[in-house]
């Protein structure tokens, strides 16, 4: 992997900057396109129990043959794991699985606040780095209230994941990851619908530097300091958003990228959903 492929989270503990989402995929498919972005250059791949396809991710790793020690990878847990014992056990589970003998990355995937157990759940993820078990662990969906209650018990995440695109850019809880120096890995990276696709301050840049629209978004990413999951199935754009480490963007073009933000919140609020 080339070096700027890679961003430290800690002393040796660095993780490719662009990754493979995988859901909604599942089955051979899900197994397919892990085992093509293998092959494509991909060293991240992006997983959770609640996805369903653990097991397939699983076996797109192993028929792609790429050494284990050059992977990342990451899974997540849901609220019914959420105690010390219930996260060993669900880690236990995601191996057998996905056929491993570790994850790099296991993450809480919602805090489930009304549940009040979350703090609970880093702990226990804390437990398993301490043991030697798992390399590294995160949350996802975290709002500041939940990462402080975290902070506020002496436990670090190395990560969070979170919805962020050029329309729901949540700066405030960009801020506050960058005042804990918390990295931030955006899922959705592109959006849904990806209607900013088509807006001058990404098709003017994308005409600049040769590349497609996707690929801008990416590398705003990447030049704001994220980590990027992108999901595809698709042998060309899994290679298109791998090919975003010979430009970066000028501070105007990230300022007018940044202003397509609507202020409006993730799709989903982590204070009322939650699995």
């Amino acid at each position: 992997m080339q070096e700027q492929h890679m961003i430290e989270l800690a002393p040796g503990l660095r993780i490719p900057a662009i990754g493979l989402g995988t859901w909604p995929l599942t089955g051979e498919e899900a197994a397919d396109a892990v085992a093509r972005a293998l092959g494509n250059g991909y060293r991240h791949v992006d997983t959770a129990a609640n996805y369903g396809n653990e097991q397939a991710v699983g076996a797109g790793i192993a028929r792609a043959g790429v050494q284990r020690d050059q992977l990342w990878v990451t899974s997540k847990f849901n609220k019914e794991d959420h105690s010390r014992d219930g996260v060993a056990i669900a880690y236990e589970r995601a191996l057998e699985l996905m056929g491993l003998d570790y994850l790099d990355l296991y993450l809480v995937h919602w805090p489930n606040p009304d549940q009040g157990t979350f703090v609970e759940a880093c702990q226990g993820l804390e437990d398993l780095v301490q043991a030697g078990k798992l390399r590294s662990w995160g949350v996802s969906n975290f709002k500041p209230a939940h990462l402080q209650a975290v902070f506020d018990a002496g436990l670090r995440p190395v990560l969070n994941q979170v919805q962020v695109d050029p329309e729901h850019l949540q700066r405030e809880q960009l801020e506050f990851h960058a005042q804990h120096r918390l990295a931030t890995v955006a899922y959705s990276p592109l959006g849904r619908a990806g209607d900013f696709l088509s807006h001058p301050a990404i098709t003017a840049a994308a005409e600049q530097y040769g590349k497609t629209p996707a690929q801008i978004v990416l590398r705003w990413h990447l030049d704001s300091g994220r980590i990027a999951v992108p999901k595809s199935a698709s042998d060309v754009r899994q290679r298109e958003n791998l090919d975003v480490f010979d430009f970066a963007l000028t501070g105007q073009q990230l300022a007018a990228i940044d202003a397509l933000d609507t202020g409006a919140g993730p799709r989903l609020d982590a204070d009322s959903f939650g699995h």
